[in-house]
């Protein structure tokens, strides 16, 4: 398994919007999110995918720790979160 370290994960409403984005990008078919540790675990893919995989949890508002985390960023992980919370299946 492959760890990233994200920012501004806040509950389980967050970490339901992380694995149906990331589940739905080809390659990855395991994601395990681990709210205390504000910590994303994928399966092994290339580094073409885990550049995507990066992007795409940028894009939900939730950037790899060490990256900017802009007002925007914070935005849109409150928009993912209330998603989440909604589709909470």
């Amino acid at each position: 398994m492959t760890t990233i370290n994200i920012l501004n994960l806040k509950c389980n409403g967050c970490a339901n919007t992380i694995k149906k984005g990331l589940l739905s990008l080809e390659g990855i078919n395991e994601v395990e999110v681990t709210l205390e540790k504000s910590e994303i675990k994928i399966n092994e893919v290339s580094e073409e995918i885990f550049m995507e995989v990066k992007e795409k949890l940028s894009k939900m508002g939730y950037p790899e720790v060490g990256d900017a985390n802009t007002v925007m960023h914070k935005a849109k992980s409150f928009v993912s979160c209330a998603t989440g919370k909604m589709s909470n299946d």
